[in-house]
C-alpha cells in the first residue's frame, strides 16, 4: 500500500508545507538523508501556544506534538515529491515549552512519534529525544525536526 493511500485509510488530509520564518531552508537532503528543519504546532486553527505544566496541559501538548508530525509529514512530501521515497524515519527531536516542574515530555512528543508509526508502520518507529525548554519561536508550545531515511529518486 502506498503511504499516500495510508493517509486516506487513516483519514488523514496533510496541511501544507509551512515556510520558512527566518534565514533557512525546510529541509535538506544529503547523503540518502532528508533533515527536516524544526516545525512548530501550527494547525487549520493556528498556532498552538502556551506553556505546558502553566497554562496548558498535557493533552494540549499531545494534540500540538501531532500537528507537528503533520507537518513534518507535509515537509517530507514537499521535498520527495513522493512520501514512499520515506524509506525510515530515523530520528525526532522534541522540542516542549514546559514549566521546570513539568516532566512528561517523553508523552508530549508520543503525539507525533505515534503519528509516524501510524503512517509509516515498522519504518516510522524511530530515536528520540524530548526537552523540556522554557519558550519556543512565535511562542509555539511544540517544535519538532526530523531525519529522515530516503530512496533514491526513480
Amino acid at each position: 500500500m502506498s503511504i499516500d493511500a495510508r493517509l486516506a485509510e487513516l483519514g488523514i488530509t496533510l496541511p501544507q508545507p509551512v515556510a520558512p520564518v527566518a534565514a533557512y531552508v525546510s529541509s535538506v537532503e544529503a547523503g540518502g538523508m532528508l533533515h527536516i528543519s524544526g516545525q512548530i504546532s501550527l494547525g487549520a486553527d493556528g498556532l498552538m501556544t502556551g506553556r505546558l505544566g502553566e497554562d496548558r496541559d498535557l493533552d494540549y501538548g499531545v494534540a500540538a506534538a501531532r500537528i507537528c508530525g503533520l507537518n513534518l509529514i507535509a515537509q517530507m512530501k514537499a521535498a520527495l515529491g513522493s512520501l514512499d521515497r520515506v524509506e525510515r524515519v530515523v530520528k525526532l527531536g522534541a522540542f516542549i515549552s514546559s514549566a521546570p516542574s513539568f516532566t512528561d515530555q517523553p508523552k508530549v512528543a508520543n503525539g507525533a512519534s505515534e503519528l509516524m508509526a501510524d503512517v509509516f508502520g515498522e519504518a516510522g518507529k524511530h530515536a528520540r529525544s524530548a526537552v523540556g525548554v522554557p519558550v519556543l519561536p512565535l511562542g509555539a508550545v511544540v517544535e519538532i525536526d526530523a531525519i529522515i531515511l530516503v530512496r533514491p529518486a526513480t
